[in-house]
């Protein structure tokens, strides 16, 4: 086997060049879990019924879980990682865009968990074999915990959709405004990107992320025939900064990482 594709246990035992991909990769997935499950746990009272609420908070902790699983391999980079939790702005979070707001209604709530979701597992599950083997560790139980959001974002996208018109519209409507955003997020086939998967950090890069996820979102959107909803599978990458996932100068809303810093119960902090 070359020096490429040996096995890194350890973050120094990848490139300079795998190194930071790699982590930047770990940090955007991080950010991306940790929005999540707060707009999860946002929703915990305002679900539409209380078996709602409670797997909202479920999928919240969940997400939180992983996010702190995240957080913790950066510490083999070099990463503060208390400060990475607790000490950035909105303006350094690397989540991805679909959850820079908070969902304004539960069938936007409904596609953030059926589609972002399904985003962030896909990712994971290119990660499964990776050669980097702290991240590899770890990946199995981010994907056994997400069977469930998959399976309740499905349920309720079909309920919704079936509702009646208004319902089906609102569904359609979000996931209209959530899949192109998606679809940019996989990035695009770079020089970047092929030398992790070419090192077998990762199975697949860009266009065969978008592609896997179109195969597997296909079944959701048949259900409310919404397959337009894809439009352009090669999204224009002319603002994308490919180390943050993010169009530059965007970020989530502040309330929001205000809340996740808790500058307002700092003191209660613990080692």
């Amino acid at each position: 086997m070359s020096t490429a594709l040996r096995e890194a246990a350890k973050a120094g035992e990848l490139t300079a060049e795998q190194r930071e991909a790699v982590r930047d990769l770990i940090l955007v997935l991080a950010d991306s879990k940790r929005l999540l499950g707060m707009r999860y746990g946002n929703w915990m009272l305002g679900a539409p019924e209380l078996e709602a609420g409670i797997a909202c908070a479920s999928m919240a902790q969940d997400e939180w879980g992983h996010a702190r699983l995240l957080y913790a391999l950066l510490k083999d980079f070099g990463e503060d990682v208390d400060a990475l939790e607790h000490g950035r702005t909105a303006a350094e979070y690397r989540s991805i865009e679909a959850l820079d707001a908070e969902p304004g209604s539960w069938p936007e709530l409904v596609a953030v968990n059926a589609f972002v979701d399904l985003a962030l597992t896909l990712q994971f599950e290119a990660l499964a074999e990776s050669n980097y083997l702290p991240l590899r560790q770890r990946v199995q139980k981010v994907i056994e915990e997400e069977r469930f959001h998959a399976a309740h974002g499905a349920a309720w996208l079909r309920r919704i959709a079936a509702s009646g018109d208004e319902g089906h519209e609102a569904m359609k409507t979000a996931i209209a405004a959530i899949t192109p955003i998606v679809l940019r997020w996989f990035g695009p086939d770079s020089n970047r990107a092929n030398a992790i998967h070419d090192a077998s950090l990762i199975d697949a890069v860009g266009s065969d992320m978008r592609s896997r996820y179109v195969e597997r979102a296909a079944a959701l959107l048949r259900d409310i025939g919404g397959a337009g909803a894809f439009g352009d599978l090669e999204p224009d990458f002319s603002t994308f900064d490919e180390a943050t996932r993010r169009t530059p100068g965007t970020s989530p809303d502040e309330r929001t990482i205000t809340q996740i810093r808790g500058d307002r119960n700092r003191e209660f902090l613990m080692d």
